[in-house]
């Protein structure tokens, strides 16, 4: 039921996805924008979820959408792929001074930026607003919400890192008030090896980087998520998908000694989505490298994989340690 009166609620307060945001005109309407969504149930979940975003947070921040260009889906000369995602920025910020920003970079594998669910993104992003921050929040390619062609444009461990690079580039160009040199990256599970990557192969961009729970490790992942060939085969190819190479390319476990921005971790013993032993790998690795890092693991933390995402004093304390983090290295 909540999917047959979404159209109608959007049209009737006005509100679209996927128009070009500007600093001076809000995304219009354009629920046909994307290819092949016209019978896209999340895509009509995407268009709801978009004017939650702003009833959620429109008291205190800007809420915009904005489409940039990524590297193409197949041969490096093909049309470069447009990218989602939205941006966020404090209503009580002063744009003549420079501000930090975060890059907030969503989990799962075919998922997106949406403000419910176990991930809590509304509320997270709600408390990065309040403490100064400007947001952005990337829908990388294979997310939900914009179609099936761009779904399938997935490239897991791949492409999908220079997203997130991307639109951190975007927002700096586009908002001289953001500091180049204060972004950090918080992310977690899927998301979380994205910022891996991004902290690893571009450390010139960012200041620090929270990966909780992050996918870090490929092929102790093989051994026991059976789902995960096909995630690579979605990625590279069925012949990829055979090539255990192939999988250390994909794992940030694989570039850990490139790590030279400070870096928190956080894992839970109980998470029976990211299992710890991934996370132990690439502290391991990390400590082999010689390279410094913060980390903590949690012992049977309530709420598994989404322990300090949730609202439970737990929860609010880890998040607490991440924010005390973030705030040491992007001083908003």
């Amino acid at each position: 039921m909540r999917l047959r009166f979404a159209i109608p609620f959007l049209c009737a307060v006005g509100i679209g996805m996927f128009g070009t945001a500007t600093a001076q005109q809000p995304a219009s309407p354009a629920s046909s924008a994307v290819e092949g969504s016209e019978n896209d149930a999340d895509h009509v979940a995407k268009l709801s979820d978009d004017v939650i975003w702003r009833l959620e947070l429109s008291d205190i921040a800007e809420v915009r959408t904005f489409r940039y260009t990524g590297l193409p889906k197949g041969s490096p000369n093909g049309n470069p792929l447009i990218l989602y995602a939205y941006s966020f920025i404090p209503k009580n910020l002063d744009r003549t001074k420079k501000a930090p920003m975060v890059v907030m970079i969503h989990g799962g594998v075919h998922a997106s930026h949406i403000t419910g669910g176990p991930a809590n993104a509304a509320n997270i992003t709600r408390e990065l607003l309040e403490q100064g921050y400007v947001v952005v929040a990337p829908d990388y390619r294979g997310s939900t919400g914009y179609g099936a062609a761009y779904e399938k444009a997935i490239d897991y461990g791949g492409k999908e890192n220079d997203d997130i690079l991307g639109a951190r580039n975007w927002m700096v160009e586009r908002y001289p008030f953001i500091d180049p040199a204060r972004v950090g990256l918080m992310a977690w599970s899927h998301g979380g090896m994205i910022a891996l990557f991004n902290i690893f192969l571009h450390p010139e961009a960012y200041a620090c980087a929270f990966a909780g729970e992050p996918v870090s490790d490929l092929m102790e992942r093989r051994k026991y998520l059976k789902s995960l060939p096909n995630t690579i085969a979605e990625s590279a190819g069925a012949e990829a998908a055979k090539d255990d190479e192939e999988y250390r390319k994909r794992s940030p476990v694989t570039y850990a000694a490139k790590l030279t921005r400070p870096l928190l971790i956080h894992g839970n013993t109980t998470d029976e989505t990211v299992h710890v032993s991934e996370v132990r790998n690439l502290v391991s690795a990390l400590q082999a490298a010689g390279r410094e890092f913060q980390y903590k693991i949690y012992e049977a933390a309530p709420g598994g994989h989404h322990f300090n995402r949730i609202d439970t004093a737990l929860a609010r304390q880890s998040r607490e340690e991440i924010y005390q983090f973030l705030r040491k290295y992007l001083k908003p």
